[in-house]
């Protein structure tokens, strides 16, 4: 067969004579005929199609880079190949990214990271005494002093030592053990890996997991991947998107005829909307899952981001403290921060830790075993989240002009949450609840019925078709509420209030007239 194809390749001159005295052209004419002895053969099946692969994973969704964002991408290509929009770039407001958003990253923190990544700038006067020392010790603690060296699978542990002090100091003095430490990829990686331990049974047994809805997608994104139940409790839009114990209620005894409810997520400060969580509902929340034996886990990831003057950041390990130990020895807890929000923005670094309490130590030992499989988070992340627990203090040769710019960057968040707030609630048909925390407004928005219709004839939910037309007519790109969930029959949009004042302004006068002239169309 073989000999027979290099006769076809060759065959290129009749009356040239080929290797065995025959001419190419005959040749070429006998390969062409052992090739068609054989038949050829059909296309072997995929092993993999969209039936036969993991159905958990087909059932996953996950908003904020979702069917939109997609589209956004098709919209840059097009401006960049010259196709005339009626806007000349696309602004993402879909997703948390500060520094995608133009906010400067924090010298401090930047300093130690090139030190940590090249050593040799250590001996460099360009670099203040205070980042060296940190860079120094982090770096001591690594294999071979390097961190491009595997750490231990729960982190390195320095660094866990001084999320420990830092978790110590924030809540005024009530205790964190290293060893109940565990550094992460991001928050993410943390909430993934502790529901991964959580769900179990089968049937009316399966684990539920209580969200927040409106939640971050990574949580549906994640009971879904895991076959468990989602359960949703509503946070109370009326009443500034609170968190009422008597909805916490009604969702467990609904839940209890088809599942198993184990575990409670609360997100403070929210994402998407934004609300501050008193220490009143912390309290009344722990005592809830006390009284019910939940797990709790607490994303409080945005817990710098807080600007309303009457609110105020409790941990809920702090409130479960202060408590007392019926409650602070028994309920078990989980809690999550991360680098890539507050006033760092390091998304792209994916730090972050959890601290995990009152675990069962049989447990703890099949964790550290869980998160010894994908043998350690990034140890340049454990590096930046070191760092954003371990800041220049007062006396310290870099300390003023870290406090500078991390007060700049949360004052100029706290003045944009506002602008926001006021500009939606000036647009008929839109209504903004207070932005307290985060970095998010979650609007609610009037969607007339005949857009509704309009929506449902292009098979999209209706606020998905809202922001669709949204970013078609001004290149916004915005998440639409229906990817966070929402009470049957409202519809909201989910935007970031990370861009600069100016560009921000701009964004809220586009949607301010793209939403006039939608109302105007549907009426």
């Amino acid at each position: 067969m073989q000999r027979a194809a290099a006769l076809v390749r060759r065959g290129c001159c009749p009356r040239t004579p080929g290797p065995w005295g025959r001419s190419q052209s005959s040749a070429a004419a006998e390969a062409s005929a052992v090739l068609k002895v054989r038949p050829e053969r059909s296309r072997r099946e995929r092993i993999l199609t969209l039936e036969s692969m993991n159905p958990q994973v087909k059932a996953v969704e996950y908003a904020v880079r979702g069917p939109i964002v997609l589209k956004a991408g098709e919209i840059e290509l097009e401006l960049q190949r010259g196709i005339k929009k009626p806007f000349t770039e696309v602004i993402r407001a879909n997703i948390g990214d500060a520094q995608a958003m133009g906010q400067q990253p924090i010298t401090f923190l930047r300093q130690v990271m090139a030190l940590c990544t090249y050593p040799n700038l250590l001996d460099s006067p360009s670099f203040p005494e205070d980042a060296k020392k940190r860079a120094r010790r982090i770096l001591q603690a690594c294999g071979g002093n390097s961190l491009g060296s595997y750490s231990a699978s729960q982190g390195v542990n320095c660094i866990r030592e001084d999320v420990a002090a830092y978790i110590t100091r924030r809540d005024g003095g009530v205790p964190a053990d290293p060893d109940n430490i565990y550094l992460t990829t991001g928050a993410s990686d943390g909430i993934s890996t502790i529901l991964k331990i959580l769900v179990s049974g089968g049937g009316k047994s399966r684990t539920g997991v209580m969200i927040p809805i409106p939640q971050y997608p990574l949580y549906s994104a994640v009971i879904s991947e895991l076959d468990a139940i989602q359960v949703n409790y509503y946070l109370d839009e009326d009443n500034c998107w609170a968190l009422n114990v008597n909805e916490l209620r009604r969702a467990v005894r609904e839940a209890k005829d088809h599942c198993d409810p184990k575990v409670l997520c609360i997100i403070n400060p929210g994402n998407p909307t934004g609300q501050v969580q008193s220490r009143k509902c912390i309290e009344d929340v722990i005592h809830f899952a006390w009284e019910e034996k939940l797990f709790l886990l607490a994303d409080e990831v945005y817990q710098d981001n807080v600007y309303s003057p009457d609110c105020r950041f409790h941990s809920f390990k702090k409130v479960l403290y202060e408590m007392g130990p019926e409650y602070s020895s028994n309920v078990e807890l989980a809690s999550f921060h991360s680098t890539s929000k507050g006033y760092m923005g390091e998304c792209g670094y994916r730090g972050g830790y959890m601290e995990v309490i009152n675990l069962h130590p049989e447990i703890k030992g099949q964790l550290v075993k869980l998160l010894s499989v994908r043998l350690c988070p990034p140890v340049s992340g454990q590096a930046a989240m070191d760092i954003v627990v371990n800041p220049p203090v007062p006396g310290e040769e870099s300390f003023e002009q870290f406090h500078r710019e991390k007060e700049s960057v949360l004052g100029n968040l706290a003045k944009k949450a506002k602008l926001t707030e006021d500009l939606f609630n000036q647009v008929p048909g839109i209504h903004c609840n207070p932005l307290q925390g985060a970095m998010y407004a979650f609007p609610r928005i009037f969607i007339p019925s005949k857009a509704v219709e309009a929506a449902q004839a292009h098979k999209m939910a209706p606020d998905m078709f809202y922001c669709m037309k949204l970013l078609e007519e001004t290149g916004i790109c915005v998440v639409p509420g229906s990817g966070f969930g929402q009470r049957e029959g409202t519809y909201h949009f989910r935007m970031t209030i990370l861009p600069p004042v100016e560009k921000l302004k701009t964004v809220l006068q586009k949607v301010k007239d793209f939403h006039i002239k939608f109302l105007e169309k549907y009426a």
